[in-house]
């Protein structure tokens, strides 16, 4: 058993300092990205209105910092529609991303997985919108809304280098880390048997993802990425987990919002989105 943790604990390390510079690059731009543009993001949330699950898509899928987090304040003051949030919290991709481009993915797989999140996300805001104004009116507060970026999280304070740089080592400690339990795994189990366990179950595989997804940190986006990445996961079950994954942004919500019941409820849809469009994807 030694044996095997030195030696997937070596091919680990030499296959996550692989992708280290492609990384740093990665979110050096985001990061930079993220300074000029975030404040903007969130005017624009605040000024879309009906067509709040139509931006919420789209700028979901931007990678930046905390969108999610900054979606979960501004539900929680009603500046936003809980459509809106459902939508935001479907197409943000967390660290999916800068992996897939890292390790230099077809642009056009990453393309279409990025479609089919703000097709996703688009769809579920506007019924849940929908189902919602039938339900219950919307209530109509002023509240206090907190800052829109959880320092925890993203460090909005730091300048671009060292926020890069800060992004860059963690995401680099979930690779490694994660990759020498999947190298254990193909080790002791076999390969066949491991991928069998998730990406021939079209329907307990998105479940299973759907439930990874769920965890309020990068973490998640960064195990769903990496498996579906090393053939142990069906694009099906990739996407329910990354449609699911909504980083921290959980969280936060459960903290800010003050009626804890809808929070409950809010996560519920948006896993059951997220399961039922990875069996759909699964089948087609």
């Amino acid at each position: 058993m030694t044996h095997i943790l030195i030696h997937s604990m070596e091919h680990a390390f030499y296959d996550s300092l692989k992708i280290l510079p492609f990384l740093f690059i990665t979110y050096l731009v985001m990061e930079a990205l993220e300074k000029k543009a975030g404040e903007k993001t969130n005017l624009w949330l605040e000024k879309a209105g009906k067509a709040g699950p139509i931006a919420g898509g789209f700028l979901g899928v931007i990678p930046q910092c905390g969108m999610s987090t900054a979606a979960s304040n501004l539900y929680a003051g009603r500046i936003i529609s809980v459509g809106t949030l459902v939508a935001i919290y479907l197409s943000t991709s967390d660290e999916m991303l800068p992996i897939m481009i890292s390790r230099s993915v077809d642009t056009m797989v990453i393309a279409k997985i990025l479609a089919i999140k703000v097709v996703f996300a688009m769809t579920a805001g506007f019924l849940i919108d929908f189902v919602y104004c039938i339900i219950k009116k919307e209530r109509h507060q002023e509240m206090k809304i907190h800052d829109f970026c959880e320092h925890e999280h993203c460090h909005c304070e730091d300048g671009v280098l060292k926020s890069a740089l800060r992004h860059t080592l963690q995401i680099f400690l979930f690779v490694f880390l994660i990759t020498v339990v999947l190298n254990i795994g193909v080790e002791v189990i076999g390969e066949e048997q491991l991928a069998n366990f998730i990406l021939n179950r079209p329907v307990l595989g998105p479940v299973l993802a759907g439930m990874i997804g769920l965890l309020p940190n990068c973490a998640a986006s960064v195990v769903i990425t990496q498996m579906f990445l090393d053939g142990l996961m069906s694009f099906g079950t990739m996407m329910a987990g990354l449609l699911v994954g909504a980083g921290v942004g959980i969280l936060v919500l459960l903290r800010v919002n003050e009626d804890k019941t809808e929070s409950f409820k809010i996560i519920g849809a948006l896993y059951s989105v997220g399961v039922l469009g990875g069996i759909f994807l699964n089948a087609f």
